[in-house]
């Protein structure tokens, strides 16, 4: 590399395999070990760094362009956005869009995310394509090599992701005119779905991911929903043992991590991917109607599709790209799931709706 060119860069990432990758710091300053992966969306980029599901990651952002938005108050999909840090190839600071409240920076600033632009994104998403996710630190751009490996192969990512973003005391998600109570198990909820519920009449009781089934039957719930989050669903044992107690008792949804832990509960076995699925376009194909639809997904853990076999649930869609399950569903307990996100108008809240109606 250029010398001159080196000396002006203050930032740089370091990659496990000793790679190292020069840049520009915006947002938060800071030394940082986390896991490495990245995201195929062309658009939402606030979404992407309030996603509680990304704790303890970095993400590099495949397109090329970043902030140029700014970010609005309303589309945060988390209270305290826990992002690892941001890797992108060109940052905009001057946003142009007058829905605009903050720039990206200053939000990253706010919640403590590191930033570096101005690097080749292109060589570093084909590398976790490829290699798969690996460790990542952030550091100066002048911090030996030698010493920020030491720091990185010092450094654990922790397994605490769910305790971290999970609420610690209930909160609730009230809306006129309801018809329905739905207690929802924060693993590392996104409010635009429970806006969503909000929309079609559900009240939302919020609770942490550690609540007993006991406390949640109190609530009289007319459904649950598992909800989202970070890390190796195996490591969320307390809703585990909650879906095993309450399957059979109320209609049960999950989505992304909780469709992973409704696997879990019903004895299917999980796995993590080599990179993940993390985009807006990613084809699921549904084995019900035979029909193929394209979904945003932020995911690093799957279902075993052939541990499926053998237990009360059947699979009902699968990911066109590597055959990976995308949804199962248990008809006689009134419980299902989807690994991806739905989008606003999706069936599944209608079915969801639909059972806690009392309609099969």
């Amino acid at each position: 590399m250029d010398k001159l060119k080196l000396m002006s860069y203050d930032r740089k990432i370091v990659l496990e395999d000793g790679s190292e990758y020069y840049g520009y710091s915006f947002g938060y300053e800071c030394e940082r070990v986390c896991e490495l992966v990245f995201n195929t969306a062309m658009l939402g980029y606030q979404e992407i760094i309030s996603d509680p599901t990304y704790t303890y990651q970095a993400v590099v952002m495949t397109y090329p362009l970043i902030g140029n938005c700014g970010t609005a108050d309303d589309d945060f999909e988390t209270k305290v956005p826990t992002l690892g840090g941001l890797v992108v190839r060109e940052y905009n600071d001057v946003p142009s869009n007058f829905r605009a409240t903050k720039t990206l920076a200053e939000v990253m600033e706010d919640y403590k995310i590191p930033g570096i632009s101005g690097l080749d994104t292109r060589e570093l998403t084909r590398k976790l394509r490829d290699n798969g996710t690996c460790k990542v630190i952030f550091t100066s751009a002048d911090t030996p090599k030698e010493k920020a490996l030491e720091v990185l192969n010092s450094t654990e990512i922790p397994t605490d992701a769910v305790e971290k973003v999970s609420c610690k005391k209930r909160w609730y998600s009230r809306t006129p005119n309801m018809k329905y109570n739905v207690v929802a198990i924060d693993c590392g909820i996104k409010l635009s779905l429970i806006r969503t519920l909000n929309a079609r009449g559900c009240n939302i009781t919020v609770v942490p991911y550690n609540t007993s089934s006991e406390e949640v039957m109190k609530m009289k719930p007319d459904g649950i929903y598992i909800s989202d989050g970070p890390g190796n669903p195996e490591d969320v044992k307390p809703v585990i043992e909650l879906v095993k107690e309450l399957k059979g008792k109320c209609p049960i949804f999950g989505v992304g991590l909780g469709h992973e832990i409704i696997g879990l509960a019903y004895g299917a076995k999980t796995f993590k991917l080599k990179c993940g699925h993390r985009g807006c376009n990613h084809s699921v194909q549904s084995l019900i109607n035979n029909t193929f639809k394209n979904h945003s997904q932020n995911h690093g853990y799957a279902v075993d599709a052939a541990s499926v076999e053998g237990t009360e649930l059947v699979v009902t869609h699968i990911n066109l790209f590597d055959k990976t399950v995308e949804g199962m569903s248990c008809e006689q307990d009134n419980v299902y799931s989807v690994q991806y996100l739905p989008s606003e108008g999706s069936m599944f809240y209608e079915r969801f709706i639909n059972l806690m109606k009392g309609d099969k």
